[in-house]
């Protein structure tokens, strides 16, 4: 069978992606502050289920680009999560991305409490002087310390986006954050990934940016 490729310059893909992606939403009627993001989610991930999964808080999208633009640093869970976020963007805006996760000291702390690193990266996020924007990708144990940190009055996020992906205590986790009165981006279910983690904040980030 012969393949046939549409001939298309390397500067059109991704907007002919996002026109094939409006194209096969058909009549689903997205949010116009959450579509951007709901869209580059689809458009990572080739994922249509993202377009009903994806849950905002009030004004979520609103209130992360006002962040960034002020400022704020983005926290992740995994070096994957933050090697896909658009740094010099961010870095324009003042702000940097952090991942703690391979830090010597995240590794000590972590068998010294008998915790995982997300949950000792977690506490360390507590010590930026800065407002953070949390991108959790891949571990609950972050989403479930991070939901203790705001209850106990320790930490206030500008946001988090709550997107781990997997099978135990990951919709347990996205759960927890939606019940507190932090702005929230979540993606519902088990779906979800570093890869979403880092689509979500590209989105907001190129908001900002126009």
């Amino acid at each position: 069978m012969k393949v046939q490729l549409q001939k298309v310059l390397p500067a059109e893909i991704e907007r002919r992606s996002f026109e094939i992606i409006g194209e096969e939403l058909g009549n689903i009627r997205l949010d116009p502050v959450n579509e951007p993001v709901i869209k580059r989610v689809i458009h990572t991930t080739a994922d249509f289920d993202y377009a009903r999964t994806l849950c905002f808080s009030e004004k979520a999208v609103e209130k992360g680009i006002a962040a960034i633009k002020a400022g704020a640093c983005i926290v992740t869970d995994t070096q994957m999560a933050r090697s896909g976020i658009n740094k010099s963007t961010l870095a324009a805006f003042g702000g940097e991305a952090f991942c703690f996760m391979s830090d010597e000291d995240i590794a000590q702390t972590a068998k010294q409490n008998g915790t995982t690193r997300a949950t000792a990266s977690m506490d360390k996020a507590v010590t930026l002087k800065k407002p953070v924007i949390f991108a959790i990708g891949n571990a609950p144990t972050a989403l479930v310390r991070l939901y203790e940190l705001i209850q106990d009055g320790i930490i206030t996020p500008e946001l988090i986006i709550g997107v781990p992906v997997g099978f135990v205590n990951v919709v347990e986790s996205k759960e927890l954050i939606m019940q507190t009165k932090i702005p929230y981006i979540v993606a519902k279910g088990r779906k979800g990934g570093s890869n979403v983690a880092a689509a979500i904040c590209n989105a907001l980030l190129y908001k900002a940016k126009e």
